[in-house]
């Protein structure tokens, strides 16, 4: 059966394997020569075309690949049997159904654990240095600004795609055994696939142990406001004002204005219009308001107790959300692989 399912599945394999190995080899390449870890590294690295190429490329190796394993490697997996009528050979041989299943399911999700834990780990070793500056609050108006533990690069690194790969295979064998065809399976793993991972940082990672701060508005914390200011220099909107949260690399869930009693407001007050740090034109608002009337706005603001409460996830509880997610996408795994065998015993025929 080993050798059945592997000469089956040896192209698909073959090709991404093929794939995750360049890119390994790219990394390991790019990565003994990344400058060493200093209050400029972020501004190094971003120079380095070659490196944030490979940097792009393996993130979105790992981001694409559990979807990749699901649509191409599991669906097919039974599917493609069922559909030819071919199982029946097999069940009628000294093969059972279940270890039928098992061998074929097994061998697939051993490689494809093997080549996601091989790819995913060797871009969190690339990052280290990165992951590391962006903690230390280095900034950079770009891409390789974003932390780790934020969408997308926390399904990039780590442990959790382990557990995407694992759910993504055990989806597209039961959409495979239920649907009974190859292609409708595969659309509707993905399909199915896409949406858990748009709906789990919504709906429950960023709802686990989220911390939130209250913040005072300073024009060195400001980053945004939508604001317009009419003839005859008078405020006349001002809204969505977006403050810098003190904690470097983490992943801002909310960042909302409050009143003194706590009610969060997307419109502001007209006078807002001026909370523009002085001559600077930075927020769209063209050279800024004069310093003077930019320092009694922040301090009007201040005085009538207008905070910003930021809802965020700090970057300390990066591995922690990690094995969170891990153990949650093996539970699902788990139930899948029970439905299927349970399905698989019951119903097919």
């Amino acid at each position: 059966m080993i050798w059945l399912t592997w000469r089956q599945s040896r192209a698909q394999v073959a090709s991404v394997a093929g794939a995750v190995a360049a890119l390994l080899a790219f990394l390991a390449i790019s990565g003994t020569g990344l400058p060493t870890f200093d209050d400029t590294y972020l501004q190094e690295l971003v120079t380095d075309g070659f490196a944030k190429g490979i940097f792009f490329l393996a993130s979105f190796g790992v981001l694409f690949l559990p979807a990749i394993v699901g649509t191409f490697w599991g669906a097919p997996l039974v599917a493609r049997e069922l559909e030819a009528g071919t199982h029946r050979l097999a069940w009628n041989q000294s093969v059972t159904r279940t270890r039928w299943l098992a061998m074929k399911a097994g061998v697939i999700a051993l490689v494809a654990v093997v080549t996601t834990a091989g790819l995913s780990l060797g871009l969190t070793w690339w990052c280290g240095s990165l992951d590391k500056a962006i903690n230390a609050g280095q900034t950079y108006d770009g891409p390789l600004r974003v932390g780790r533990i934020a969408p997308p690069m926390f399904e990039a690194r780590g442990i959790a795609p382990i557990g995407y790969t694992l759910f993504a295979l055990a989806l597209g064998v039961t959409a495979g055994l239920v649907v009974r065809r190859v292609v409708p399976a595969m659309a509707i793993t993905l399909a199915l696939f896409v949406a858990v991972q748009i709906l789990m940082p919504v709906l429950v990672r960023g709802h686990i142990g989220a911390t939130s701060q209250l913040v005072t508005i300073k024009p060195d914390n400001m980053t945004g406001m939508s604001a317009r200011v009419g003839p005859g220099n008078v405020p006349q909107e001002a809204h969505d004002l977006q403050v810098r949260a003190d904690e470097p690399g983490a992943w801002t869930l909310a960042n909302e204005t409050v009143d003194r009693s706590g009610r969060a407001h997307s419109t502001l007050p007209d006078w807002f219009a001026f909370c523009v740090p002085g001559r600077e034109g930075g927020l769209g608002l063209g050279p800024g308001p004069d310093p003077q009337k930019s320092a009694a706005c922040f301090a009007r603001a201040e005085r009538e107790g207008w905070r910003q409460r930021i809802t965020f996830q700090p970057a300390s509880r990066y591995w922690t959300l990690q094995a969170i997610e891990l153990a949650i996408f093996l539970a699902l795994t788990g139930a899948l692989t029970a439905f299927s065998f349970w399905w698989l015993r019951h119903r097919l025929t």
